[in-house]
């Protein structure tokens, strides 16, 4: 993470994503699989519910499942090398991709699969330009920034829901008199180890609004992830964005209060698919989403930390402790994306100051077809 100047550093990215896509081969911002009709078919164990109104935004929302095993795989008649960049590989939310690679998920399906860890102001002009397949990130300010000025890159998949149980989100120091559903936050510092520019802008001007704050109203410090706590315990900053499994260490002290978080049932993340597979090879693409989905639908279904076999499969995968993973709820795994989503992270990004230019429509920015495809909706 990157925890001095940001400013700079925003201005800095967005000048390197316009200059590098001047250069990329398509401009024009085609929605890539529906560029021409392709045929969809029914697929064996996806029925009704594999698929979900992207206008329901209830915070009870089922996500979207198939059978285990579904969809089957349909193996590509010559094996794709593909290349996926992700900021990390210890993160829970990339344990679907992670895990598709171990069980051979994407060999059923002729794709051989590079997951390869990059942050995501290196990843996107390599994404544009064709040099990597697929991004496992968000649709930031910087992918904003990138397709504005010309990238071929569009967000194709969700990756998941924070679990009811979860408060990872914004976090207070109160002050006397003060509680959880009375407290000002204009004109308070706080402590993050994630940028303006970050996804995460948009819950957290939703939590700051309901108390008198917002993200022009507030003062930032951008810390490392191991400051972040300290800082707040401390009285360095008022309040905080603290991640899984950090927020444990407060939860029940009555002298900080939980506002929000993440939306419950709205994912802010996932895949971005650039030429490659938005266009030029959408069969890959398809066959990619196939066995992420089918990832989903077997392994992570529902509560997957009820398990403790499978915890422990899983925190070797990660590389992470057994006892951190069991610390928080499990994530709710969702590969569709809601309407309007990027239409409110653009707003939260215009509220920061890290946005350029006008919004732009969901047309331009997502792509639903490929996972449409993948378990045989018909719009």
């Amino acid at each position: 993470m990157r925890t001095r100047h940001l400013g700079t550093a925003l201005l800095a990215t967005g000048a390197l994503l316009l200059t590098t896509a001047a250069c990329a081969e398509n401009d024009t911002g085609s929605s890539g699989a529906g560029s021409a009709p392709r045929t969809v078919k029914a697929v064996d164990g996806c029925g009704r519910g594999s698929w979900t109104d992207p206008s329901d935004l209830a915070t009870d929302r089922k996500p979207a499942r198939c059978a285990s095993g579904a969809p089957a795989p349909v193996e590509l008649t010559k094996t794709r090398k593909l290349t996926i960049a992700t900021g990390t590989l210890s993160a829970e939310y990339v344990a679907p991709l992670e895990m598709a690679v171990e069980k051979g998920e994407f060999k059923k399906e002729g794709l051989d699969v590079t997951l390869k860890v990059l942050p995501t102001p290196d990843a996107l002009p390599l994404l544009a330009k064709g040099d990597i397949d697929a991004q496992w990130a968000a649709p930031e300010a910087a992918v904003m920034n990138g397709i504005l000025g010309g990238f071929d890159i569009k967000w194709v998949a969700g990756n998941f829901s924070p679990d009811p149980r979860s408060k990872s989100g914004l976090w207070v120091r109160l002050k006397n008199g003060e509680s959880a559903s009375r407290v000002a936050m204009a004109g308070r510092k706080m402590g993050t180890m994630i940028g303006k520019g970050s996804v995460i802008s948009y819950p957290m001007n939703t939590a700051l609004k309901k108390h008198g704050g917002g993200l022009d109203k507030i003062q930032f410090q951008q810390l490392g992830s191991a400051d972040v706590l300290t800082a707040l315990q401390n009285g360095g900053v008022d309040s905080a964005w603290l991640l899984d499994p950090v927020w444990r260490k407060v939860d029940g002290d009555a002298r900080y209060a939980f506002l929000g978080g993440q939306p419950q049932g709205e994912p802010l993340g996932g895949l971005l698919f650039g030429p490659n597979l938005l266009s030029e090879d959408p069969d890959a693409g398809v066959a990619f989403l196939r066995a992420y989905i089918r990832t989903v639908n077997t392994y992570f279904a529902g509560d997957y930390k009820k398990d403790p076999a499978f915890v422990t499969e899983l925190a070797t995968l990660l590389k992470t402790d057994k006892k951190v993973l069991e610390s928080t709820p499990s994530l709710r795994m969702d590969w569709e994306i809601r309407a309007g989503t990027t239409d409110r992270l653009q707003k939260a990004y215009a509220a920061a100051g890290v946005s350029k230019g006008d919004p732009l429509p969901e047309s331009r920015t997502v792509d639903r077809k490929l996972y449409e495809e993948a378990v045989g909706h018909k719009p």
